[in-house]
């Protein structure tokens, strides 16, 4: 086995310049499509959905009560701060792979796969959920405009069914479209998404006429124990002390699970080699993109918890349910077809997402170099998107698959504290590398990320920490057996992607670039560092 090109095996480091010249020099790279608009719809277009129809509810009824309204805006300042940091990593590596690629460059291939690993459980995850939600707003759909399925074939439509018909077909559907083109689902994206956006205001507006000061009291319902069966936090279970639901704790342990309502800046950074100019837009996108959604998030949460008592809250469908509550009901039908759009916005992009993170570890040798590469036909690394289709429809067939929905947020939080440290050790390794966009105050802002998304893991549950801890032992076996050994950084002489090893029809793809030089690694002379170099970085 050849040995890494700096002599190590499992702690071997990725050169920036590398993480440039392979998007560059390969022959398999996506062609740039997005721009700053683009990006910020792609990030609406996952960020906006069960957060807004499901989850809000849920948490409300089952742990937080009215302070809900507390736990999105805490849920909300840990995204803004984890997103300045992937702001200032995505602007300085902007290549597809996320936290994955800010990884291999900062802390070395072996820690590189578990966060990739992380986002790949995050990502399946979440497909499979938001699938089994879309179901549930499809049955409600129907109801409201008078169709009633037969209770045989109902029961094969529902989000807890044992065998549910829906969230499979959903799955092919978007898969075909992701798999058949970026262009092509990025404009079904953004008219899906203007659509939810005028659904979600009208909701708001139509609601706060209808708003009962009354179900604002208790704003913090006072504190229950947990069930004896219940699984304690792993703080709860640190501490030898079960804070069941509600009351203080009950707002930070519902936050932990509204984590899952934000997810989808991060994707952003997924989409970076598909950005034109992504040292600047890639930024502008995630942090435009956090900004209007916890406006929204936070709008829809007042609005929600005063229509209805916090206890009628925990239904299937929330929000429609809450507009039939208070004789809206032909708002609630508009929020029905707009669930079903926002939901199925976030499948598509959790998708898109999921193809960028295999595309770029099957490139680097890590899973299979045959998902590494792009469709010549259709311009689209199609078989990273059939890959990522193919593993959520299994995860969806799963009955139980709505109980894993920590499971997703906890490996996105994994990645959040990688990306936090990230930043940290990139500005001291690399202190003149070119930086599109910087955050504020280091080390300050990051230190504050690291540790609000720490205190959020800890307040999720052990049961769920216990799968976590399973599956990252799945990977790091995969790693020792596969991985390591195959790594492209572990064969660089060897690495022939090129030449015999691709298919008939899906090689010779040539990236359209209005700018030759937009992705290299560019560093400032130390005698410059201290300039006023915002318009620079931003022109670059």
């Amino acid at each position: 086995m050849a040995p890494s090109a700096n002599g190590q095996t499992v702690g071997r480091r990725l050169p920036v310049e590398s993480a440039f010249t392979r998007v560059e020099d390969a022959r398999h790279r996506l062609p740039r499509l997005f721009g700053r608009r683009d990006l910020v719809v792609l990030g609406l277009g996952v960020m906006i959905g069960s957060g807004i129809f499901s989850i809000s509810g849920n948490q409300a009824a089952t742990v937080a009560g009215p302070a809900v309204i507390i736990s999105f805006v805490i849920a909300a300042i840990v995204c803004v701060l984890a997103a300045a940091c992937y702001a200032e990593l995505s602007s300085t590596i902007p290549v597809s792979g996320s936290a994955y690629t800010f990884s291999y460059v900062t802390f070395g291939e072996m820690w590189a796969w578990l966060v990739g690993w992380a986002l790949v459980l995050e990502l399946v995850t979440a497909a499979a959920i938001v699938a089994r939600v879309w179901s549930a707003y499809f049955l409600a759909t129907l109801d409201g405009f008078g169709v009633t399925l037969p209770a045989g074939v109902a029961k094969f439509f529902g989000p807890n069914a044992e065998v549910n018909l829906v969230a499979p077909v959903l799955l092919l559907i978007l898969t075909a479209l992701i798999v058949t083109g970026t262009k092509l689902s990025a404009r079904v994206l953004t008219v899906v998404v203007i659509a939810k956006v005028a659904v979600i205001l009208l909701v708001v507006i139509v609601g706060a006429a209808h708003i009962n000061m009354a179900n604002y009291h208790p704003f913090v319902p006072m504190a229950r124990a947990a069930p004896a069966t219940a699984s304690p936090t792993l703080l709860g279970w640190i501490l030898d002390s079960s804070f069941g639901s509600f009351g203080i704790m009950g707002i930070f342990t519902a936050a932990s699970s509204i984590v899952f309502a934000y997810i989808g800046f991060d994707l952003i950074a997924t989409a970076s080699e598909d950005a034109r100019s992504p040292r600047k837009t890639v930024p502008q996108g995630m942090l435009l993109g956090v900004g209007a959604v916890t406006i929204l998030y936070i709008a829809m949460a007042v609005v929600l918890v005063g229509m209805r008592p916090y206890g009628k809250l925990g239904g299937s469908a929330p929000v429609s349910e809450a507009m039939a509550a208070v004789g809206v009901g032909w708002a609630a039908k508009v929020v029905n077809l707009g669930a079903l759009l926002a939901l199925m916005t976030v499948i598509m992009v959790v998708l898109i997402a999921q193809s960028r993170v295999l595309f770029n570890m099957g490139r680097d040798g890590l899973l299979p170099k045959s998902l590494g590469r792009v469709s010549r036909v259709y311009s689209s690394p199609a078989r990273a998107a059939a890959a990522a289709g193919v593993a959520a429809l299994a995860l969806t067939l799963y009955p139980k698959v709505l109980e894993l929905e920590e499971l997703l947020v906890i490996g996105a939080l994994f990645c959040f504290a990688f990306c936090a440290i990230g930043v940290l050790t990139l500005r001291r390794s690399e202190p003149n590398l070119e930086r599109g966009f910087r955050v504020p105050m280091v080390p300050l802002i990051p230190l504050l990320s690291l540790g609000a998304t720490l205190w959020l893991m800890l307040n999720m549950k052990t049961s769920t920490w216990t799968k976590f801890g399973i599956w990252m032992a799945i990977g790091l076996a995969i790693y020792g057996l596969y991985g390591r050994w195959h790594s492209r950084l572990a064969n660089e002489d060897s690495w022939d992607f090129d030449i015999g090893d691709t298919d008939p029809g899906t090689g010779g793809l040539q990236a359209i670039r209005p700018d030759p030089n937009e992705l290299r690694a560019v560093r400032t002379p130390p005698h410059e560092q201290h300039k006023p170099s915002r318009g620079k970085h931003m022109r670059n």
